[in-house]
């Protein structure tokens, strides 16, 4: 990824990434570790429960939209936190064979009024199957450093 600064996130500006394969054993994986409920854990119990079959845990779809949302959308030259997100909702299932992918749209951009080195943008973040079908949708807030004055900026002319 190419750095990215504050002022490189226009309002309207949308980033997009992925795919990112999900497997069955990723899904049973995860949560073992993180969300042991049947529908996760359990292949007989999911397709008697109320999804038909595994499904992912909404956290590990979280996890899965925090990797593609660092690789095509955050820059390491710039990121510096997250005060935290709104509206998080999942709306879809995710199964075993999904491909996921993100895209992004700034919705706001504003400088910090406490910090002048850094913005804080505001974004529609939508993590799509390969159908096409919105599974995950949240709106994330973050804090993003400003670009440094150039060196030549910096340079005082002696000349009149």
């Amino acid at each position: 990824m190419t750095d990215r600064f504050f002022e490189d996130y226009p309002v309207g500006a949308v980033f997009t990434g992925g795919p990112i394969a999900v497997s069955e054993s990723d899904i049973v994986d995860f949560a073992r570790k993180y969300d042991p409920q049947p529908m996760h854990i359990d292949r007989d119990a999911a397709a008697s429960g109320r999804f038909g079959g595994l499904i992912a845990s909404g956290w590990h779809t979280g996890a899965l939209m925090m990797q593609l949302l660092a690789a095509n959308f955050l820059s390491p030259a710039s990121s510096l936190a997250s005060p935290g997100l709104d509206e998080l909702r999942w709306l879809m299932p995710v199964r075993p064979g999904d491909a996921l992918r993100i895209t992004v749209t700034v919705i706001e951009a504003r400088p910090s009024r406490s910090r002048p080195d850094q913005g804080v943008l505001r974004s529609l973040v939508e993590i799509l199957n390969q159908r096409d079908e919105i599974v995950m949708s949240l709106k994330p807030i973050s804090l993003i450093r400003r670009r440094p004055p150039s060196a030549d900026t910096d340079v005082k002319s002696d000349h009149g």
